[in-house]
């Protein structure tokens, strides 16, 4: 299964990192919980400057861990705690998640995963670095497919796109780990024996 990606931005702090660890498990309808440099450098501005940014863009605040934590208001004293770290913020499931509506779970000590997106138009790009390190899919619902054709449920693609247009956040263990190795080339030799050249975005090649 082949698939295009989009990739971390090239500016240090937002390149997708070189990496192995286990996929375990893939959740539906997932939250957006927003790092906390977007939140408090990229995002709290544009609450701040306008009282209804939240709420059109999905958005809550909430206190504690888990999917299950209860949102607050956004008042001036609760920004301050998310400032803080007391409060974190996150954007509900749906359409407009900027995790779309699935997402592959390899905890890693970067909190890089994979997951889908809203913003399909950029698969259209040439280069696509894009992303903040996590990695958007072109086809999520074959690449879920492709992850849990082993695993009990009879997960097919029908039950998949239903479970991604439901209404309940859930999360689906995989009962085996997959080995995920991500890498980085600049020179790839396909399968079929053809070669292939990319720009350097990342300024690895330098480095070695």
């Amino acid at each position: 299964l082949k698939l295009d990606v989009i990739v971390g931005k090239a500016f240090p702090n937002t390149r997708t990192p070189v990496f192995s660890e286990e996929m375990r498990y893939l959740v539906f309808r997932p939250y957006w919980d927003v790092p906390y440099s977007i939140a408090t450098r990229e995002l709290l501005p544009e609450i701040r400057k306008n009282p209804s940014y939240m709420d059109k863009q999905n958005l809550e605040l909430v206190r504690g861990p888990g999917d299950d934590a209860k949102p607050v208001p956004p008042t001036q004293e609760n920004l301050a705690a998310l400032v803080a770290g007391t409060l974190r913020l996150r954007q509900r499931p749906g359409n407009d998640n900027a995790l779309g509506l699935i997402k592959f779970m390899l905890p890693n000590e970067y909190n890089v995963y994979l997951h889908s997106t809203p913003a399909k138009g950029l698969f259209r790009e040439a280069r696509r670095a894009f992303s903040h390190g996590c990695i958007r899919v072109s086809d999520p619902v074959a690449l879920a497919e492709h992850v849990l054709k082993d695993q009990p449920g009879d997960w097919t693609r029908e039950k998949i796109e239903a479970a991604m247009n439901g209404t309940e956040t859930f999360r689906v263990p995989l009962s085996k780990p997959i080995p995920v190795y991500i890498l980085y080339g600049t020179a790839i030799v396909s399968e079929a024996g053809q070669v292939f050249f990319f720009d350097d975005v990342y300024g690895h090649d330098a480095r070695l």
